[in-house]
């Protein structure tokens, strides 16, 4: 994907009405601190569009980037960060519910998950949940920097195990800093995802 132009079009708080958009939308969904604004950034091929704090949690919205007036990649509010209220949480949790239910125009969920350590409880919430809504999410392995070329196959089998992958699911390491992973990532939008819609 030869990105042209971006646009932050559309920014949804909990109580917010959201879009009817007419272009296709791939969604990252992810706990609080996974690296959710880095992967977008290096998609987008930016260095700091979607905001990246080292305050997890902060992205509390769903962020709608149009790119190139083709498609939209959706920044999901982040899940499992302890200084929110659980009142927060549970909003937070409805709102990505109600996105999964309401958009015409989702084809893809992405969920990451940082390599480094066993998937958290809720990280296996959320894959199994976003299974249930009707979607087989592909996971994106963060942070791959961050541990030794040899670790790497060890990381991904304790992952799979960990979330009980359905059978088939695309695992794909990623890095923010050497942005491996990064073509892999749009190659798949851009074969299974996009070119559907045009079918279609």
């Amino acid at each position: 994907m030869v990105i042209k132009n971006i646009n932050l079009e559309t920014v949804c708080g909990i109580t917010s009405v959201l879009p009817e958009n007419d272009k296709p939308e791939i969604a990252f969904a992810g706990k609080s601190n996974v690296g959710k604004s880095s992967l977008i950034n290096a998609l987008m091929n930016r260095k700091s569009y979607a905001r990246i704090s080292a305050t997890p949690g902060k992205t509390q919205t769903i962020n709608f980037y149009n790119i190139n007036d083709e498609m939209y990649l959706v920044d999901l509010p982040g899940y499992g960060y302890a200084k929110v209220s659980e009142q927060e949480k549970a909003q937070w949790g409805k709102l990505i519910e109600r996105y999964l239910h309401t958009s015409g125009q989702l084809r893809a969920v992405f969920l990451l998950i940082d390599i480094r350590h066993a998937p958290s409880a809720n990280d296996k919430m959320m894959y199994h949940w976003i299974v249930e809504q009707g979607y087989q999410p592909i996971i994106i392995a963060t942070k791959l920097d961050k541990i030794k070329r040899s670790q790497v196959q060890k990381c991904i089998k304790i992952l799979k195990e960990g979330l009980e992958l359905v059978p088939g699911t695309k695992v794909i390491p990623f890095s923010s800093q050497t942005k491996q992973g990064r073509d892999e990532i749009w190659d798949l939008i851009e074969t299974e995802y996009l070119n559907q819609s045009e079918e279609a």
